[in-house]
């Protein structure tokens, strides 16, 4: 624990109860979004608006990445808990209101504002570890943080599915309150914490300029398919100025949203940079995967979500097994494993094939998982040993942009990608057939109704843009593996 803290809030502080109140909170976001997955398709059936489908995620994913760095900065100004405090309550009020949303766009609204409370959850819950726990012990706790991702992987699609068989689609928004309370009441029960009282100049034009610069950007990847050209290039022109005011602001502000001094050491530099191209590679397994499997291996989506599922199984071990290793073998060694880890899951979804099974697709998400177990906590944990209380918030929650930023340009690339390679193939081979064709193959019922031909012509299209998609993933894995190896053998600090 760093003085800074102040040695009376470390004595008065319960770990165990912190940890498990932080847990809460971090499970409380987690499961968000695999439990609400499951029930759209109830929650479409009775609100109807299926073109808006894609925005209820988009509008939650979008808030959350565009305030992460501002709650992030305000925490390292505030202290940790008041932040967390204010971003729970706003995600519980978006939680109580998307339960009684009477239409898609009344939900798409309540969940911006779900997403806005969600972007102070899982940076500050992980920044509150890194101040109560020593260097030592925060390798060991950070795989107890990321078990609580793989724990909601695989409990989310259960309970959704219960509540809405059994219930209703409204409690799988109402099902976070009990939650988020015994967060809150954990915290300010058990967490004590000295910030050094002082009138802060909070950087609210730098704020203004990185809620536009993001937003655009991400509304272009988001949704960019709906817009007209012009439209395009307008927001991109937007986004483009407001980063470059957003940087000339940053320079001279006396506390920026973003210092940018954290980014000039070497180790921080390379986490946040191989953090971007993991999210690539998350968002690129994780919306493809399931379509090869139903749709070229003709299973069922039981076992396409099982073939997931395996990256949350292998990500919170890797996590575990991460924290004994980095003191053991050291920061730069325990990345380099994971980023082979990461190598080694791509090549097998490159190499994948209809006939490979669904074993061979679990194999090769599971491997991923490991890479990113062990990758992500070797990142925070020397981050987090790298900078001072002061800088902890901001430095944590960049990590975290960094990935979420990787997503979103993932989905909007590699999207973009699968169309253009399925056209292609359509045209040389069935110019009658069209991308949308493909949803075909994705119900048993209506695939077994196609001629062998056509049914043929799909799904090699679909395997051959997917293979397309994973060489990128691929890329990915290569250009982080190569950028870890960057990181420096010694450091001051190091872990």
């Amino acid at each position: 624990m760093d003085t800074d803290v102040g040695k009376s809030a470390v004595n008065r502080t319960k770990k165990p109860l912190v940890l498990a109140a932080v847990m809460l909170a971090m499970f409380m976001g987690a499961i968000e979004a695999t439990i609400v997955s499951t029930a759209m398709p109830a929650i479409v059936a009775d609100l109807g608006g299926f073109t808006h489908y894609s925005w209820v995620f988009s509008a939650y994913l979008l808030m959350n990445s565009v305030t992460v760095l501002i709650y992030g900065k305000l925490s390292d100004l505030f202290g940790r808990k008041p932040i967390l405090t204010i971003g729970i309550i706003i995600f519980l009020i978006g939680s109580v209101l998307c339960g009684f949303a009477g239409s898609m766009k009344t939900l798409i609204i309540y969940r911006l504002i779900q997403g806005f409370g969600a972007g102070a959850v899982t940076p500050i819950a992980t920044t509150i570890v890194g101040d109560i726990y020593s260097k030592e012990e925060r390798a060991k706790i950070q795989g107890y943080l990321s078990s609580v991702w793989g724990i909601s992987a695989i409990t989310g699609p259960a309970v959704g599915g219960l509540l809405v068989q059994y219930a209703s689609w409204h409690y799988v928004f109402w099902i976070n309150i009990p939650l988020g309370i015994l967060s809150l009441v954990g915290l300010w029960l058990f967490l004590h914490e000295n910030v050094e009282k002082k009138k802060h100049e909070i950087d609210y034009l730098g704020a203004i300029l990185l809620t536009i610069t993001i937003s655009t950007l991400m509304f272009v990847l988001i949704d960019g398919s709906r817009l007209g050209a012009w439209q395009m290039v307008s927001l991109m022109v937007l986004s483009g100025l407001a980063l470059l005011a957003f940087i000339f602001q940053e320079g001279r502000a006396s506390e920026p949203v973003m210092p940018f001094s954290i980014w000039k050491e070497r180790s921080i530099f390379i986490a946040n940079i191989t953090s971007l191209t993991t999210g690539v590679m998350l968002i690129g397994i994780s919306s493809f995967l399931p379509a090869f499997v139903q749709g070229v291996m003709e299973q069922t989506p039981i076992v396409a979500g099982f073939t997931l599922t395996t990256m949350s199984i292998g990500w919170p071990i890797a996590s575990a097994l991460s924290g004994r290793m980095l003191i053991t073998i050291g920061y730069r060694k325990t990345s380099i494993i994971g980023g082979a880890f990461l190598l080694i899951g791509s090549i097998a979804f490159v190499t994948m094939s209809a006939s490979s099974g669904p074993i061979w697709a679990a194999a090769g998400s599971f491997f991923v998982g490991v890479g990113m177990g062990l990758t992500s906590t070797a990142f925070i944990v020397s981050i987090q040993s790298t900078v001072a209380w002061q800088q902890r918030g901001i430095a944590t929650a960049a990590n975290m942009f960094m990935r979420n930023l990787g997503s979103t340009i993932g989905v909007a690339l590699l999207g973009g990608i699968l169309n253009n390679r399925m056209v292609h193939y359509f045209r040389q081979n069935d110019k009658t057939l069209t991308v949308d064709d493909t949803n075909i193959l994705l119900k048993a019922s209506e695939r077994d109704k196609l001629t062998d031909s056509v049914k043929n012509i799909l799904q090699e299209g679909l395997a051959f843009s997917l293979h397309t998609v994973y060489y990128v993933v691929l890329t990915c894995a290569l250009i982080s593996l190569l950028l870890i190896l960057f990181i420096p053998k010694k450091r001051k600090g190091a872990v």
